[in-house]
């Protein structure tokens, strides 16, 4: 975890927001033995269960990921939570990289997700556009309350903003299709989807959570680049904004979290890795009025982040 840095503006309006009710700010070990915290909202959040009807490779066993995929949903069902993300690589192919047979995979996952009993959310990842293009994943999925022809979006719930992004895209701002050569480590938000951005914060005055399938922080493993290209400038459009909390990753199957200029960086591990239920990887993210909590189930770690 990188050094804390406070940022006073950025705390000026979480409290005048309502986020902050201390006027001075805790450590994490005496936040977690407060009395009297109330939960503001709680949301489900998994990603890179990569479901093709395929055989495993290494540690990826994506046939699985239909099971986990229905613990997941049972375990946000049970518990009540207010909305479910998926960050992204939600299917896969198989070996043959045949476009029926692709969607085939998304519908199954698909109607496993959809039966949670609330909203549901999508990102886009590098593989929900292997074999298939863009607006084909967008037509087969729902993102409730959000026009299918959309890849980045907002929503508000129970007094936060959320903003999801794609970074699937070319330098020059065209949809990647990896069937056509697109390279998996060259990641962009295109300018027009920046100005959407920029616009959604300015227009926005609430506590604000991000998610992007790829890292908006420097991010590098095993000699490849997992990061967005220029993650330098959203860095500094969310810290110029005050508002934003925490942004939450997929695509890396690594779970590490970073704190940079007061904003958490957060990613989570696949859920599509290594065999069996007793593997699954999912959390339930609960913000109360002093700190993000994530409760990790089964690979996943508990975390609790100051805000």
């Amino acid at each position: 975890m990188s050094g804390k840095v406070v940022d006073n503006s950025r705390r000026k309006f979480l409290k005048n927001s309502g986020l902050v009710t201390l006027s001075t700010f805790l450590p994490l070990s005496i936040y977690a033995c407060q009395p009297g915290k109330t939960s503001k909202i709680r949301f489900g959040l998994t990603t890179d269960s990569h479901y093709a009807d395929r055989n495993h490779s290494g540690t990826r066993y994506y046939r699985d990921s239909i099971a986990k995929m229905n613990e997941f949903v049972e375990v946000m069902n049970r518990e009540k939570v207010d909305f479910v993300a998926h960050l992204g690589d939600f299917k896969d192919e198989d070996l043959n990289q045949e476009e029926a047979d692709t969607l085939r995979y998304l519908e199954t996952l698909e109607n496993a997700y959809a039966k949670f009993d609330g909203p549901r959310f999508h990102c886009v990842g590098n593989h929900d556009v292997d074999s298939i293009r863009k607006e084909q994943f967008l037509s087969h999925i729902e993102n409730t309350g959000i026009d299918k022809s959309k890849s980045y979006y907002s929503f508000d719930k129970e007094g936060f903003h959320f903003v999801v992004l794609d970074a699937n895209y070319h330098a020059d701002g065209r949809d990647q299709f990896y069937k056509e050569g697109a390279d998996w480590q060259d990641a962009n938000i295109p300018e027009v989807e920046f100005n959407w951005l920029k616009q959604d914060l300015e227009e926005n005055d609430l506590p604000t959570i991000v998610f992007c399938h790829h890292p908006l922080y420097e991010f590098n493993k095993e000699g490849a680049k997992f990061h967005v290209n220029d993650y330098q400038r959203f860095q500094q459009l969310f810290e110029a904004s005050g508002k934003v909390l925490a942004v939450f990753h997929g695509h890396v199957h690594a779970e590490e979290h970073t704190q940079i200029n007061g904003i958490h960086y957060v990613t989570q591990l696949g859920m599509v890795d290594y065999e069996g239920l007793e593997n699954n990887s999912f959390a339930i993210v609960e913000i109360d009025d002093q700190a993000i909590h994530i409760k990790g189930y089964k690979r996943v770690s508990n975390l609790t982040l100051e805000v």
